[in-house]
């Protein structure tokens, strides 16, 4: 499995790094929610570790930024705090489970293999929204507003990429990975041309614009406010 460690104390963030890679999982770590949420947005998780105090944006921030984003990755939480109050904040919040600190890494293990199991008897993430815009993601129909937006599939495919990442930016070279699959800039505009299409569509008729343009950075979906 791909699981992602999302702890700011470095020692605990690689013994169960270490753990986890000897048991044959895909790890990558994260010393903070807010990169933890970046990480999170970009790379389809099968498991989330996530401590519960770290700096620029808490674990529990990070979950609640996710599931906004609809993003399903099931997510644990780590912490020293045992109180069953905290545990239902967690879990109401949008966590899997929640495992009190110190723990063997014998049973976060088991916590991995149980929550990952509950996820995929888990209906799938059907819809995700931002800014007045829905996205269907089964029938791939977006709505502005309640106003239908009928979209081309790659035009869909670059909005839910834009919405997945709300506020955060995307490269030119971000966008033909996810969207072409080029690991290289093929000297073209093809991402200028499908970002106009999609601003065309989704931003003619409404007065607050909802896709930018970041000179020498890339795009990003954001109210204009």
């Amino acid at each position: 499995m791909r699981i992602l460690v999302v702890e700011d104390d470095p020692k605990i963030s690689s013994i169960v790094a270490k753990g986890l890679r000897e048991n044959g999982h895909e790890v990558e770590t994260a010393a903070d929610g807010r990169e933890g949420l970046r990480q999170a947005r970009e790379i389809p998780f099968d498991a989330i570790i996530a401590d519960l105090m770290m700096p620029e944006l808490d674990g529990l921030g990070m979950i609640v930024e996710m599931r906004k984003l609809g993003i399903p990755s099931p997510v644990i939480v780590l912490s020293a705090k045992r109180s069953v109050d905290e545990k239902v904040r967690c879990l109401r919040a949008g966590a899997d489970d929640y495992l009190a600190k110190p723990f063997a890494v014998s049973e976060l293990l088991a916590r991995i293999e149980s929550v990952v199991r509950r996820s995929q008897q888990t209906p799938q993430v059907r819809q995700i929204e931002a800014d007045g815009v829905s996205l269907d993601l089964l029938a791939r129909i977006a709505h502005r507003e309640g106003q239908r937006i009928d979209l081309q599939p790659r035009e869909f495919s670059l909005l839910e990429l834009l919405m997945r990442n709300r506020g955060q930016p995307l490269s030119k070279t971000q966008l033909l990975e996810k969207l072409w699959d080029y690991s290289f800039d093929p000297q073209t505009n093809i991402v200028d041309v499908l970002v106009c299409r999609l601003r065309n569509k989704l931003d003619r008729d409404f007065e607050r614009k909802l896709i930018h343009t970041l000179r020498g950075v890339g795009y990003v979906f954001r109210a204009d406010d």
